[in-house]
């Protein structure tokens, strides 16, 4: 049996990114406000986060970033995994959509696709199973670390899941 503490990164900015003009994956680049960096910090303190084996993170800077902060105070190793990456509002890449747009779309319909949608998001079902392949990976450790980001949490807890930043949702797989 594995226990996955699943963490939402902490506060992100973009402004950065927005006055480069960054779009598409550019915009993944945010990193994290002062108050993300504290959050950060603030949960390498958690108690829930003694004993665990290993942290693994999502790509994105601001998850990354986070993962970084909590590794480094809780001397736990820090391995990056691609799959654990954001949902993602535009699955041909091209980004010729609003990505916000597109996640009302996917709120709307729940994640699951209908002949009627305007854009080609992930749907639920294929993020709940893009990570639930990573997490079948970590099976042999009894207690993980796992920073992403809130909607890829929800599609291992439940759909209308809201985690906050830095917040914590406990996982047990067997």
């Amino acid at each position: 049996m594995t226990t996955f503490i699943l963490i939402r990164h902490g506060e992100p900015r973009y402004d950065e990114v927005l006055s480069r003009g960054y779009k598409g994956m550019g915009y993944e680049l945010g990193r994290l406000t002062d108050l993300g960096v504290n959050q950060a910090e603030e949960r390498a303190k958690d108690e829930r986060l003694k004993n665990s084996q290993i942290i693994i993170s999502s790509p994105y800077t601001r998850a990354l970033q986070t993962a970084a902060i909590i590794s480094r105070k809780t001397g736990i190793e820090l391995i990056v995994e691609n799959d654990l990456h954001e949902w993602m509002p535009d699955m041909t890449q091209n980004y010729q959509l609003e990505p916000h747009t597109s996640f009302e779309e996917y709120i709307q319909y729940r994640g699951i696709p209908k002949d009627s949608r305007l854009y080609p998001w992930e749907t639920y079902e294929h993020l709940q199973e893009r990570v639930g392949k990573v997490l079948d990976r970590y099976q042999t450790y009894e207690k993980v670390i796992v920073v992403c980001h809130g909607v890829v949490i929800s599609s291992q807890t439940h759909f209308d899941d809201i985690i906050e930043h830095c917040g914590v949702r406990i996982l047990v797989r067997s």
